[in-house]
């Protein structure tokens, strides 16, 4: 019981993020850092090369990838093949740590890379290699596509906390519906991936598999980016007098 001049205490829970905020804050976070804040007064083409990560960041997305398809095809030397991928990935993560730089993206191509090498050389296959981005593609497409159609777009959480409108977007139709299609765009990028390349690795072309999915990688998640920051910088454009 309170009594006069005593200020009942906040409800338990408001001081406890909730799961949409928590959600949010983290995707905000990693949106912030590819460079898809529509704060900032950036052309299209300098985010999009932001959220590559630059040379390095392309560097890190393929090499490791190109060498292991290039040195199996040729060689059909799985363990060969498997070790400069993970060496390359290690490379430049020793980079990484010996510059002091974010090490972030280059620590998660190399957690990617040993984990797939190690699934590929404990059933001597090498489609096994891609198996850690089939599921990748398959969870990070389920999880765009349900966000849409819950109305909690994840798309829309990032954006949110990141220009500090938090879940507001919800109560405005056209953020609601921009939102939406670029959760949708996102997934159908995802399971595109994985309609294509899974086929290939069930029936064990390796070739073709690790070139698709370099060709659908970087090549395909660029415009996207762009797509992204092009309309979230138009649903966030100041209003001028």
């Amino acid at each position: 019981m309170s009594g006069p001049g005593i200020t009942p205490s906040a409800p338990e829970e408001s001081a406890h993020p909730s799961a949409s905020e928590l959600v949010g804050q983290a995707l905000g976070s990693a949106a912030r850092k590819a460079g898809l804040d529509p704060a900032k007064d950036a052309s299209t083409g300098h985010v999009v090369w932001h959220a590559m990560g630059g040379w390095r960041g392309v560097a890190e997305s393929v090499l490791p990838s190109l060498a292991f398809l290039v040195l199996f095809t040729a060689t059909a030397e799985l363990p060969l093949a498997l070790t400069v991928s993970v060496g390359i990935a290690a490379v430049f993560t020793a980079t990484r740590l010996l510059q002091r730089s974010p090490v972030s993206a280059a620590l998660g191509g190399l957690f990617a890379t040993g984990l797939a090498a190690a699934l590929a050389l404990f059933t001597g296959r090498g489609q096994d290699n891609f198996v850690p981005g089939l599921v990748t593609n398959a969870v990070y497409g389920s999880a765009l596509l349900v966000s849409a159609l819950i109305g909690w777009s994840l798309i829309g959480l990032a954006i949110g906390f990141l220009t500090n409108e938090g879940t507001a977007w919800r109560a405005d139709p056209r953020k609601r519906r921009a939102f939406f299609w670029l959760a949708v765009a996102w997934a159908a990028l995802f399971f595109g991936r994985l309609a294509v390349q899974l086929p290939l690795y069930l029936a064990g072309d390796v070739a073709t598999l690790g070139t698709l999915k370099l060709v659908m990688g970087l090549p395909l998640f660029a415009p996207l980016v762009a797509v992204t920051w092009l309309t979230t910088r138009a649903l966030y454009r100041p209003v001028t007098e």
